[in-house]
């Protein structure tokens, strides 16, 4: 369901707290609500002061789906708080099932995060989506977060536009076994892409 413009703004700040830690792009409160196309860049009111985590908040360990790969449980052993900040863009109940630092190998200027909902009861072909395409490179760049179901009828979602911090939430109810493309580039005309990314929305037999 889309959150009010309020409801985001808040969220944003508190998401902004968890991810200093980990260096991570700071998702923002978008106006547009979840797959926007087109949308104008975005902005998150600022944090003045360094956040204290406590330390049972920092131990305490993220929600990770049993499918989850090994680079991603070292991603949310790292910081299990910005996981859980991460997660709480998407909403409530969704539970990390992949991320990867982008490009593979390079210096890292975007992270993909993809969460799934409902589990335990986990059926890949039909478990609800979200995916959020985060901003490292500390300037705006031209983001595409695309996100495909499984099922031909359920099509594509995606969100599109010159962002500073990130691309997306963008969701599929049954994402499951789908297909996300994250891509950032310069310009929407660069002939470049800074990333160029096709990942399995879900880890799929």
């Amino acid at each position: 369901m889309p959150r009010t413009r309020a409801y985001l703004v808040r969220t944003a700040v508190a998401v902004a707290v968890a991810l200093a830690g980990l260096g991570l792009g700071v998702p923002q409160a978008t106006a547009e609500g979840p797959g926007a196309v087109g949308a104008k860049d975005r902005t998150t009111a600022a944090v003045a002061a360094p956040v204290q985590r406590s330390a049972s908040a920092a131990a305490a360990p993220a929600a990770v789906s049993a499918t989850a790969s090994a680079s991603t449980r070292a991603i949310a052993a790292a910081d299990p708080a910005a996981v859980r900040a991460a997660a709480t863009v998407c909403g409530s109940g969704w539970t990390l099932d992949y991320a990867e630092t982008l490009p593979p190998h390079l210096n890292r200027l975007g992270t993909l995060f993809i969460y799934v909902g409902n589990p335990p009861n986990y059926d890949p072909n039909d478990v609800p989506v979200c995916t959020i395409f985060d901003n490292n490179t500390g300037s705006r760049k031209w983001m595409k977060l695309k996100l495909c179901s499984n099922y031909i009828d359920d099509g594509c979602a995606e969100d599109v536009g010159n962002y500073s911090q990130y691309a997306g939430p963008v969701y599929r109810t049954r994402g499951g076994c789908g297909k996300v493309t994250a891509i950032m580039k310069n310009s929407s005309t660069s002939s470049t892409a800074l990333i160029d990314a096709i990942r399995g929305a879900t880890t799929c037999n």
